[in-house]
């Protein structure tokens, strides 16, 4: 029986979506614009990365022509090698937002039509009743910020008078989130998760998609750093997805990263929690070593977004995509006959754009495996032809949005 892995690389879009005027993203090319920034010498970093956008391996797969597919151009230095390796195309979002859960709950097939809750970039952001009841339910002696910030920024800003008042740091963005940040060691990572908890059960009346732990360490003379720990409580999705449908069969199942959190650990099997987008590499191969036929291995690699995408930091994001670029060849040796796994993205995060948000985009769809046959898949046009491929391939049946091809 076959076996299918599924990688999205967050962020990584490929290409403004067809309403991407809507959101205000009209021209965001998040692997354009990071290629033609590179050969042009801006993606250099003393230590870390210079020169062109190398990524050999994903150009094989015909990267560079799914890129090519949605806007009409190659990135500089992304044509294939060679004959392409792999069966390539672009995805359009339908869903309402251009948030990690949207694009995660699409690819696996139930887009999100109706709009999240946002707040609005004012100060104060959230509801006064939001508030309120967020400091009595929680026992808290007031919050800071209370609207839209960066999240790098604002506990720089901020987090001193965290430290000296015990009050979290409460802020969000133009995506359906409710973020608090607290100090890891004095504020308590326990008692930042259970704040978050309270607060997940009050945003629900606003329809917010997520609420996130941001755990920092670090002092003003020391520099705030953001941990590892962050946590999200998402909303369940509101019908089934494909985890659903493969759990129902008694399929395995192996989520790895953030994939647990964005389902609100419905359908998600075993989770494999990870640190950086290395060790989700590794994890999603572990699990590919022991997978069960029949079996499914869906990861999220976040550091294309958190740590660059989010940070405007070009050279940072190219060689990230290019420390995955490396990996490739590993992900293939994994796959044995009958095997399919599929590389694409969830929305984009373009580290040239303005701001600091997501941008709406298209997204690659590479589809390898021994068995697979390379060539063009076209302009798909839901997020939700990636699951119904891999329900297809795994012998459960296409069911709800999403066409395989």
């Amino acid at each position: 029986m076959a076996r299918a892995l599924l990688i999205v690389l967050d962020s990584v879009g490929i290409g403004g979506g067809p309403d991407a005027a809507r959101y205000g993203d009209e021209g965001a090319d998040t692997v354009g614009h990071i290629a033609e920034a590179c050969a042009r010498g801006r993606g250099d970093r003393e230590g870390l990365r210079s020169g062109p956008l190398r990524l050999p391996n994903l150009a094989a797969l015909g990267l560079g022509l799914a890129a090519e597919g949605a806007t009409g151009r190659v990135p500089p230095g992304l044509a294939p090698p060679g004959p392409v390796e792999a069966a390539y195309g672009h995805a359009v979002e339908t869903a309402a937002g251009k948030d990690t859960p949207s694009g995660h709950w699409e690819i696996t097939g139930l887009p999100m039509l109706e709009d999240w809750g946002h707040f609005p970039d004012t100060q104060p952001a959230f509801p006064p009743e939001l508030t309120r009841a967020l400091i009595e339910q929680a026992g808290l002696p007031g919050i800071l910020g209370d609207r839209h910030a960066s999240g790098i920024t604002i506990i720089e800003e901020l987090g001193p008078e965290h430290v000296r008042t015990g009050r979290p740091i409460c802020y969000t963005s133009a995506d359906s989130v409710f973020q608090i940040a607290a100090h890891e060691e004095m504020f308590g990572l326990d008692r930042l998760y259970e704040v978050c908890r309270v607060a997940r059960d009050i945003c629900d009346r606003w329809r917010v998609g997520r609420v996130i732990a941001r755990p920092f360490t670090g002092s003003a003379d020391d520099e705030f750093r953001r941990t590892r720990n962050r946590k999200d409580f998402a909303v369940a999705p509101p019908g089934d997805t494909l985890l659903d449908r493969l759990t129902s069969a008694g399929r395995e199942v192996v989520s790895v990263g953030k994939i647990g959190d964005i389902f609100a650990h419905r359908g998600t099997g075993r989770e494999v929690k990870t640190a950086g987008n290395a060790a989700g590499v590794d994890a999603a191969l572990a699990a590919m070593a022991t997978l069960e036929d029949g079996g499914f291995v869906f990861v999220n690699l976040v550091d294309f977004d958190t740590e660059h995408g989010h940070r405007r930091d070009v050279p940072g994001y190219a060689a990230e995509l290019e420390a995955f670029d490396t990996r490739i060849p590993e992900i293939r040796a994994a796959l044995r006959p009958g095997d399919l796994c599929i590389v694409t993205a969830d929305h984009g995060n373009d580290p040239t754009w303005h701001g600091t948000e997501h941008t709406r985009e298209q997204v690659p769809v590479l589809a390898f495996g021994p068995d697979v046959v390379a060539g063009p898949i076209g302009r798909r046009e839901t997020f939700a032809d990636i699951g119904a491929t891999v329900a297809q391939h795994l012998g459960i049946g296409v069911a709800g949005a999403g066409r395989a091809w």
